[in-house]
């Protein structure tokens, strides 16, 4: 099986040759990227386009290795016990499946995401080196060792928030998705709205990347922002005119709340403007 993009998601050369990559060399494909570029959305597409099931395993900064694989539910045989409930007899019974041991045990070959693993403890990452790299775990309570059926598609995503550790990284394939040039986000604005009229198109690419390219921007805005951006502009009617100045300087565009997040930005963005109008 071969990952050449979707009609619902559009990749470039290399990131296809990155998904295929990792299946042939059979490791965890680690794509990084800016927040808000698509790396959620590709292990959602390359499960949606080869036909496999998606294990999603969606990281917060309490989440445990662990968690990933099974949890033992003391309280709840504590509770059974006092009800005198014979289910307590067998302790397999209070064992919770984890997403890993989900994946594991799929009757088909499936993709597993790891989403957003530097949300997470330093240790996250090693503590599943063994059970990633031989595809199998061992249940203490049960002296019992779970193999995988088939081994997954292991898609593992990052912000970049902390660096992983280097055992880790020697285990996967590394891709970094870059920010898309304007034809790309061209042909990702058109995926996801296909009759946008085309000089209301042209003047939102021409403002989203002039701001974008605003020096001391805290939080450049990100594809999925551009989307909602353009939705709202599409449901309020807002002319192409209104988003760049007469003589094409930067304005602050109408309904900038979906692309600037924070005071600071929208201030910079303000000066900006103000300074260009009286350097005229």
């Amino acid at each position: 099986m071969r990952f050449e993009g979707s009609s619902q998601y559009v990749a470039t050369d290399d990131l296809k040759l990155a998904v295929n990559a990792a299946m042939t060399l059979k490791r965890p494909l680690l794509i990084k990227g800016e927040p808000g570029t698509g790396k959620t959305m590709l292990a959602e597409e390359v499960a949606a386009s080869l036909g496999m099931p998606l294990f999603q395993w969606h990281i917060k900064s309490t989440t445990k290795a662990q968690q990933g694989l099974y949890e033992y539910d003391a309280v709840s045989r504590l509770r059974d016990s006092q009800l005198g409930d014979a289910r307590v007899r067998d302790i397999a019974n209070y064992i919770v499946k984890g997403v890993l041991w989900q994946t594991f045990e799929s009757d088909e070959p499936a993709v597993l995401l790891i989403d957003e693993i530097d949300k997470a403890d330093i240790e996250f990452p090693n503590d599943l080196l063994r059970e990633l790299d031989r595809m199998e775990f061992h249940v203490y309570e049960t002296r019992r060792i779970v193999h995988a059926r088939h081994r997954p598609l292991v898609v593992i995503t990052s912000n970049n928030e902390k660096e992983l550790p280097d055992a880790f990284l020697r285990r996967c394939f590394f891709h970094y998705i870059q920010f898309p040039d304007p034809a790309t986000m061209q042909k990702i604005v058109e995926v996801h709205y296909p009759n946008v009229r085309e000089d209301l198109l042209h003047a939102a690419l021409e403002s989203f990347f002039s701001l974008r390219s605003v020096s001391g921007l805290k939080k450049k805005p990100s594809t999925s922002e551009l989307l909602d951006w353009l939705k709202l502009l599409l449901a309020e009617d807002i002319a192409p005119e209104a988003l760049h100045a007469p003589d094409g300087k930067q304005v602050v565009p109408p309904l900038a709340g979906a692309l600037l997040k924070n005071e600071q930005d929208v201030s910079l963005l303000e000066r900006l403007v103000f300074m260009n109008r009286h350097n005229r």
